[in-house]
């Protein structure tokens, strides 16, 4: 066992003075434990908790969503009415984010809501929290800005199953963007558990209906949701497994030790290598995992990036009930692998050994520089992420040494991982800050329009604990990389509004006081790229993504440098329909993000054009930038609070089927495990010829305005729900929009701590007559004893 730092060390404050570059400042009080975010536009982070009892109350109840104003860090609640932990998200086309499935209704303690769905393993409501079961919910936000009237409907979650749900329940399920914009939403447990399976595992693919082996569509489709066999062949580890659009279309997909490449229209899966050492990246080994940034110098080839996780036995994972060995004792896994699911050379994919971590981690979280350098944050030296009351070899939790978290030893020291560096020097950890919080289960962290990132969130507890030694987690901090040390950023000025996949070039000037020294040199080093942070949850971002856009420049005799910059490569599948930040790094400095839509804002095939041609590039030798000093280049001083904020975007909206969704961004957080005892996841120099701008073989095949709005920021504001507002994609067949599971998420599985467990009942779902909203619940018998519930 790697021995836990000193939570003496925790308390250690940051030097007096100290630069801000890599440091972390104080970011405020989330209001509701940060297990889910996501940035909604250049002025808002959206927060989602699991239900539980959160001091802050909205419409009479504990608060289980905020939303978090970047330039003041003050947070207002908002109202959401299903429960949302462990759910998966994404953004779509038009900039509006969708969260999916969640838990049944909990009260006090993670225990089933008062209100039980037939059979009475599950619950449909609580009268203390008054959540409802969010085990098939389909949430919509539509992301606003401080001049928007947050009262009105359009501004508010939209979360009403009898309206809009998923055809199965799903919890950890992964949720994959395809190139016309479309979410297919993967696997998931039907109920909790701290693993998705019994021991011995002998029903893989329901394990007696608390597992979901299929995988269905947001919009949906008429069919019913299809098998996906490789969810059987990794069964028990395979919640919110890795997923990754290709630019065939195809998805890379890894769970347990295993990966596939998996066309999901034909549901045919093409096997690749497992995991080199048997190291488990998924929930709830929960290593980081990232897609390196596509580049016109690797031909805009994906590669993916696995860090960290557990290589802990097959044993050593228990089943739903809970771990067999104590976690907290085993070192997290410090190995690091790359895969290249789809090579140009159409070579066969192998994993590559990378360079190490500094040290071991689970629950550690990628975030995507704009420079193309990844951030890691977060996590644990030992054991893994969940939580419970008891081990099998812990059987009390007056004996747990940590509380309910399975993790010990948190990493409180970020490191930086350069993909272009030799190999054996890819990480660095200099210069880098020491957080004062650990952040453990139930983490988050996303990038920031100005390049800071913002880290929230810790909970390893079934519900509230302001006590025990990791306990639920409010303060947020933001943690500012490295190239805060330059006093000057670049300030672009012609940042689109709209990228289109192919088509005309578009200009970009910046200005000579963005930068100092030679102006060829400031216009070498010019890259613009477009970032997407997606949707953070259990130490991963669905939708993560950074690609660099191709450039060619002029240097003018002021100094001034005009970048001519292609659109995205048209191929969807590189960079899917939706919102994105645009940044250009001068030198290695990054300017202020800028809001921007990528594709025509709607679900379907996308408009694809030729790629662009680009200009040569023209030089002056005596040009030179007119900041002063090194002031763009690491190493000089810097005033975050002196940045300017980012252009604002348009929001362009999106019909589906008939009914609008009028919306710009948002960002999910999700957060899971109810256990309870438990018993109880760069050009050359000189002119050169006009070419196509990207060296790539082409794969196969209403704006929101408001007006009169108050200013958000108070931290006694609050928003409400209103489900009556807009109904979204509303389901003809209502069998389909609401069947409640009656598996029980708190309390499903006994276990006579003998390592054997009886697969459970599942029931066949409630009335489709019966309103989950109605004033007056509906009454069920009294639940059967619980047994050992999580």
């Amino acid at each position: 066992m790697l021995r836990p730092l000193s939570l003496l060390a925790l308390a250690a404050p940051l030097a007096h003075g100290a630069s801000i570059a890599g440091s972390f400042s104080d970011g405020g009080d989330t209001l509701v434990s940060a297990m889910m975010m996501f940035l909604g536009n250049e002025e808002k982070v959206y927060i989602l908790d699991k239900a539980e009892g959160n001091a802050a109350q909205v419409m009479g109840h504990p608060a289980w969503g905020s939303v978090w104003d970047i330039q003041t860090h003050e947070t207002e609640v908002m109202d959401v009415r299903t429960n949302v932990f462990c759910s998966s998200g994404m953004h779509l086309p038009n900039g509006s984010f969708v969260t999916f499935g969640g838990n049944g209704a909990v009260g006090p303690g993670g225990n089933l809501g008062s209100q039980l769905n037939p059979g009475g393993y599950s619950a449909a409501w609580d009268s203390t929290y008054q959540d409802f079961d969010g085990t098939r919910a389909i949430r919509v936000l539509n992301p606003c800005r401080s001049s928007d009237t947050f009262s009105s409907p359009n501004c508010q979650w939209f979360d009403d199953p009898t309206v809009l749900s998923m055809k199965n329940s799903r919890w950890y399920s992964a949720a994959e963007p395809t190139g016309e914009g479309n979410i297919v939403i993967i696997g998931g447990f039907v109920n909790g558990g701290y693993i998705n399976r019994n021991y011995p595992n002998v029903d893989p693919e329901r394990q007696g209906g608390a597992a979901d082996s299929t995988y269905e569509y947001y919009p949906p489709v008429a069919d019913a949701p299809r098998t996906f066999r490789f969810l059987i062949q990794t069964s028990g580890l395979n919640a919110y497994a890795h997923t990754f659009l290709m630019p065939s279309g195809k998805m890379l997909v890894q769970a347990n030790v295993s990966t596939v490449l998996w066309d999901h229209v034909t549901n045919t899966e093409t096997p690749l290598p497992d995991m080199p050492g048997g190291v488990v990246r998924v929930y709830p080994a929960s290593g980081a995992t990232a897609m390196l940034p596509l580049t016109p110098a690797n031909n805009y080839t994906p590669t993916v990036l696995f860090c960290g996780g557990s290589d802990m036995p097959d044993y050593a994972w228990g089943n739903y009930t809970y771990p067999y060995i104590n976690t907290w004792e085993y070192p997290a896994s410090k190995d690091c692998q790359r895969l290249t699911a789809e090579p140009v050379d159409q070579s066969a994919p192998v994993y590559v050994k990378d360079d190490d971590m500094l040290e071991g981690r689970t629950m550690g979280q990628f975030v995507i520089l704009p420079t193309g350098k990844l951030l890691i944050v977060n996590g644990g030296l030992n054991g893994t992420a969940g939580y419970s009351q008891a081990t099998l070899v812990t059987p009390s939790y007056d004996l747990m040494p940590y509380g309910e978290s399975l993790a010990s030893g948190p990493v409180l020291t970020p490191a930086i991982y350069d993909p272009n560096a030799p190999k054996g020097s890819r990480w660095s950890n200099k210069g880098l800050g020491v957080s004062t919080i650990p952040r453990l289960y139930h983490s988050s962290a996303i990038l920031l329009p100005d390049a800071s990132v913002l880290i929230a969130g810790s909970n390893p507890n079934v519900d509230v604990n302001l006590t025990t030694v990791f306990p639920t987690t409010y303060k947020a901090e933001v943690f500012y990389p490295p190239y805060f040390s330059a006093a000057t950023r670049p300030a672009p000025v012609g940042i689109p509004k709209t990228l289109s996949y192919g088509g005309p070039s578009f200009d970009i000037t910046i200005p000579a006081t963005s930068y100092s020294g030679s102006a060829n040199d400031a216009a070498d080093s010019a890259s613009v790229v477009i970032h997407r942070g997606g949707f953070t949850t259990h130490a991963m971002n669905m939708g993560q993504r950074l690609l660099q856009l191709n450039n060619t420049y002029t240097v003018k005799s002021d100094g001034s440098i005009i970048l001519h910059v292609a659109q995205v490569p048209p191929n969807p599948n590189l960079f899917q329909p939706g919102p994105a930040f645009m940044f250009v790094n001068i030198n290695g400095i990054p300017s202020n993000g800028s809001y921007l839509i990528v594709g025509n804002g709607k679900i379907g095939t996308q408009p694809v054009a030729a790629a662009s041609v680009l200009p040569p590039n023209v030089r002056l030798a005596s040009a030179s930038g007119s900041a002063s000093g090194t002031s763009t280049t690491p190493g000089g001083s810097s005033d975050p609070e002196k940045s300017s904020s980012s252009n604002l975007g348009v929001i362009i909206g999106c019909v589906v089927g008939g009914v609008a969704l009028v919306g710009v961004v948002g960002a999910v957080i999700g957060v899971c495990l109810a256990r309870r005892r438990r018993a109880a996841a760069r050009h050359g120099t000189g002119a050169v010829p006009p070419a196509s701008s990207y060296p790539m073989t082409s794969a196969e095949g209403m704006s929101l305005t408001g007006s009169g709005a108050p200013v958000m920021g108070t931290r006694a504001g609050m928003r409400s729900s209103d489900s009556s507002a807009f109904m979204p994609l509303q389901q003809d067949n209502r069998s389909q929009a609401w069947n409640a599971s009656t598996t029980s998420l708190n309390a499903p599985y006994r276990d006579d701590h003998d390592a054997y467990e009886p697969s459970r009942p599942s029931g066949t779902g409630m009335s489709i007559n019966y309103d989950p909203y109605a004033t007056t619940p509906m009454q069920h018998e009294t639940p059967p004893p619980s047994g050992l519930r999580y």
